[in-house]
């Protein structure tokens, strides 16, 4: 079969390669992928691959090969799943624990875009609590995260303000419900709960913006500069306020797939797709989804995708 490996190139991040199908261990099926979504962080990790790095993360497709312990989807049911690795490619092994069925309505594409950015804002709004009636903030929100928590969080009944870094990626945002501002210094606070994801100096000046007794959820640093904070400048600002690391990951994903699939079959969930291609424009893609030329996921299609 082939793959998509690393090249180590940041001009061109991966490459075509022949590689052995996988063989899935008991509780993983084989699945042929029709459809993948690629992360930005997973770009990241390309322009200093690690030996034996396999990208791939968002995948959905047909099961080709049951689970040998019985467990998850049979022999030709359509799934959406998030494998630790190794998505980039004709099959994939997955374990069920990580798998979803799809119904009829929702096709590959949309199935594909949904895995670590849908998970993410699930458990990120887990995280913050109750948001009816709350004012909160959302910093880098023009990605698939922040479509996706902003869409919940408005449905919610938060009342949300998100940043984006240009007037043309906050659009659809603006449509699904949010105040949206360009800077977070333009951001009208004071907010109960901040979703922080660029890191550098934006979370300070979002944390100045807090009520006293809220909460600042940190769940990336998309501007790739670390944070400085200031004890005397904190003394100054809102009290008592809590600053909460968040990171997605934790198997198993298979019921948070499940209710995001549920959420988009409901029409309470649509997936921003900035790119839809064949996987033999990946490499390009890649750069752009890095270099934010994409607005939400971008989905790659292997073949025979529906």
């Amino acid at each position: 079969m082939q793959r998509l490996i690393p090249t180590g190139d940041a001009a061109r991040p991966v490459a075509f390669a022949e590689a052995p199908q996988p063989v899935p261990e008991r509780d993983e099926a084989l699945i042929k992928v029709e459809a993948f979504a690629p992360n930005r962080g997973e770009t990241f990790l390309l322009e200093a691959p690690r030996p034996g790095l396999l990208p791939g993360k968002d995948i959905a497709g047909l099961v080709v090969q049951a689970a040998a312990d019985g467990s998850g989807p049979g022999i030709g049911t359509r799934v959406v799943g998030h494998p630790a690795h190794s998505g980039w490619a004709e099959y994939a092994a997955v374990p069920t624990h990580s798998l979803a069925v799809l119904p009829d309505g929702i096709d590959s594409v949309r199935a594909a875009a949904l895995p670590l950015a849908g998970i993410t804002a699930l458990r990120l709004l887990r995280t913050a609590g109750s948001l009816a009636g709350r004012r909160v903030l959302l910093t880098g929100a023009s990605g698939g995260v922040g479509h996706y928590v902003t869409e919940l969080a408005v449905g919610a009944g938060a009342d949300l303000t998100a940043v984006t870094a240009t007037p043309v990626r906050g659009e659809r945002l603006a449509e699904l419900g949010a105040t949206v501002v360009h800077d977070v210094a333009a951001a009208q606070g004071p907010f109960d709960v901040v979703l922080e994801s660029t890191g550098g100096p934006g979370l300070p000046l979002a944390l100045s913006k807090m009520r006293p007794d809220g909460l600042l959820v940190w769940f990336g640093q998309a501007s790739r500069t670390p944070v400085t904070l200031d004890f005397f400048d904190l003394l100054g600002g809102p009290e008592r306020v809590t600053i909460q690391h968040f990171h997605y990951a934790g198997a198993p994903y298979g019921a948070d797939l499940e209710a995001l699939v549920s959420l988009v079959e409901r029409g309470r969930l649509h997936p921003e797709i900035g790119r839809i291609a064949d996987w033999s424009e990946t490499a390009g893609t890649l750069v752009d989804l890095r270099e934010r030329r994409i607005r939400g996921k971008a989905v790659l299609l292997t073949g025979g995708a529906r």
